[in-house]
């Protein structure tokens, strides 16, 4: 079954930190397969801090934790962590 990152995150308060974690999230993704998987508008339904949802998809729910485990990805988070609040989680399964 394949496995993915659910990210619940705020408005984009640090375009600069917003841009260096793409920078560093595309060799990342590269590595591990990830794709970003689009979800449907208005698929955040109830939130009080949240203004937008993303899905990253992998080929395995064991891709998805080792990529969210990788040393580089623990670099590029502090990146992430700055650009906007977020929350995430990993879970395995199919999303259609």
């Amino acid at each position: 079954m394949k496995g993915y990152w659910i990210i619940f995150a705020s408005d984009v308060t640090d375009p600069e930190a917003q841009q260096a974690y793409g920078q560093l999230w595309g060799p990342i993704a590269a590595k591990y397969g990830a794709t970003l998987k689009p979800l449907a508008p208005g698929a955040l339904l109830e939130s009080h801090t949240s203004s937008r949802v993303l899905a990253v998809e992998f080929a395995s729910y064991a891709q998805a934790k080792a990529c969210y485990e990788d040393p580089a990805y623990t670099e590029a988070k502090a990146f992430a962590l700055r650009a906007a609040r977020r929350e995430v989680i990993i879970i395995e399964g199919e999303l259609s």
